[in-house]
């Protein structure tokens, strides 16, 4: 019953999800050719981000099991994407879907939550994603009845979603030559399930983990994990490295790709290709693959208060 609902309710949005883009970024990269840098364009997922991959794996489990049923809200707290996403896939399925956001999540953020007709409850910025949770699981402890609560930062869903798809699709399009793995710590998922479906086909992979060198940042999210909730999904044994990335030098990421490989993509995009490059820097050889989660389309606003504006066009009389 519940395999005919969802093909007969959600025939194409399910298909478009992942079997993303690989690209090399050779004009930022230093080591090129001996050393090569790959990374996944996630934001060619139907909500624009690698989010998309989660969502659904956690929302067709609960429709699976019977969690998710006609009538329930699914309930999320989220810095953005991972709400996107359910907020794009709830429409779809017809199922209400009530967002915990830090009130200051960046306006394209919240104006495309709208359109999809998102319930937004806005928690303390100062709080994070942290106590967006703490809301978000004591109006689900309230009212468990009226709540699917995907609880992103625990359900092992997040992290099986890149088991069984992201890692595949790296050893697929790199032909099983990935060298090491690179991804930033949020809820986490991105990198455990990629690291682990990676390290049991390949033992002798490198994966490392980045996340920002202190807990006041501007990579949105991401995680300064010594000060921050750990996501119970998280696996510290799977790391052979974690780095600490500075929102600075990853701003300035965002411009070099921009310009130099034409790609325009968020801060945490712009922090994997920055630790990337810090890798590659180091190796005789390799084949590096990233993952780049949305575009910087979705924060226009606060990157262009962060990049210096560009010199004034100059004007003729043609």
């Amino acid at each position: 019953m519940i395999r005919h609902v969802i093909k007969q309710r959600f025939p194409s949005l399910v298909r478009l999800i992942g079997r993303t883009p690989l690209v090399e970024l050779i004009h930022i990269n230093p080591s090129y050719p001996r050393v090569r840098i790959f990374a996944k364009l996630e934001w060619t997922n139907p909500g624009g981000s690698v989010k998309d991959r989660p969502a659904w794996f956690m929302i067709r489990h609960g429709l699976r099991t019977g969690q998710l049923k006609p009538g329930m809200t699914i309930l999320e707290a989220t810095s953005g994407n991972t709400g996107i996403a359910l907020a794009m896939i709830g429409s779809a399925l017809k199922f209400p879907v009530e967002l915990v956001i830090p009130a200051n999540a960046g306006v394209e953020r919240l104006r495309i939550l709208q359109m999809y007709g998102a319930h937004i409850i806005q928690s303390d910025p100062l709080g994070g994603t942290d106590t967006a949770q703490e809301i978000a699981r004591s109006l689900w402890q309230k009212n468990p009845d009226k709540y699917f609560y995907t609880d992103q930062y625990s359900n092992p869903w997040n992290w099986r979603s890149h088991f069984r798809t992201t890692a595949v699709e790296i050893l697929r399009q790199t032909r099983g030559q990935v060298t090491h793995f690179i991804a930033g710590l949020g809820t986490t998922g991105t990198f455990v399930g990629t690291a682990r479906r990676l390290k049991r086909e390949k033992s002798e992979i490198t994966c490392i983990a980045f996340q920002p060198d202190s807990p006041l940042h501007g990579m949105e999210g991401l995680k300064h994990l010594p000060t921050a909730r750990t996501p119970k999904i998280y696996d510290p044994t799977l790391p052979d490295a974690v780095l600490s990335i500075r929102t600075e030098d990853a701003v300035r990421m965002i411009r070099r790709l921009a310009q130099e490989e034409g790609l325009l993509v968020g801060v945490s995009a712009a922090a994997a290709a920055h630790a990337a490059v810090e890798v590659a820097s180091e190796l005789k050889s390799g084949i590096i693959v990233t993952v780049f989660p949305d575009s910087g389309m979705k924060y226009l606003d606060v990157l262009t208060r962060w990049i210096e504006p560009p010199e004034p066009v100059e004007k003729t009389d043609e």
